[in-house]
């Protein structure tokens, strides 16, 4: 059996990687430190998906860069005691892998950090064929040059890939790069969220992003 698309790129966090609790206790962190605030957790993931400097700005615009670093202390410090694979998700897109696909991993995370997600899922070390951080492109998500430059490192068009990712940023993101858009719900986002910027399809678990991938799913949305 083949792969349905000729590339299969991911996003990280909330998607292959549970760390949406590690992201909100980091927030929750750099907000009380720096700015003396507590905020609600619908506040702290509302920037998820979209580069670090991005969300704290929304926090507070002239005290974004040292809300990065109080972020980025804790969140290397507490990392290992948070963070921990979806591995059936992880070998969904490994399978789209062997059967063809072309797979890599896009992610608004900073090459330092996405190597501590490597340290403690290497499973991820095999799907990453092209690697996007927040370090490669001036613009990321939910712009397309991210998913541009992955496909571009993978020498692939966008006409037969897809993104999986679990923000809106992710999905905006692959509809302007002019690839399908695939949501999954067991990281930051609901479902009705993700609905909104309809995707091909939205997967509420492993079992069905397989499916989906494969091409063999019901569960689309045109």
């Amino acid at each position: 059996m083949s792969s349905r698309f000729d590339v299969v790129l991911c996003d990280l966090d909330g998607t292959l990687v549970d760390t949406v609790p590690l992201i909100i206790a980091s927030h929750r962190h750099a907000v009380r430190e720096v700015l003396g605030r507590d905020l609600d957790d619908e506040v702290l993931r509302r920037g998820i998906g979209t580069p670090l400097l991005t969300q704290m700005r929304v926090f507070d615009e002239a005290r974004a860069a040292e809300l990065v670093v109080a972020y980025r202390a804790f969140n290397h410090a507490a990392h290992d005691d948070y963070v921990s694979g979806f591995d059936e998700a992880i070998a969904a897109v490994a399978t789209a892998r062997e059967r063809g696909a072309a797979t890599g991993i896009v992610t608004s995370k900073s090459r330092d950090a996405v190597e501590l997600a490597f340290r403690v899922v290497p499973a991820l070390r095999q799907i990453a064929g092209a690697l996007v951080t927040a370090d490669v492109t001036e613009v990321h998500k939910p712009h397309a040059a991210p998913l541009l430059a992955a496909l571009a490192m993978l020498e692939e068009p966008p006409d037969r890939a897809c993104y999986i990712g679990d923000a809106p940023a992710d999905l905006q993101a692959a509809h302007a790069a002019g690839v399908a858009a695939i949501a999954v719900t067991w990281g930051a986002f609901t479902r009705d969220e993700l609905a909104e910027h309809t995707p091909l399809a939205i997967c509420d678990t492993a079992g069905e992003l397989a499916a989906v991938l494969a091409g063999d799913s019901a569960d689309e949305r045109a």
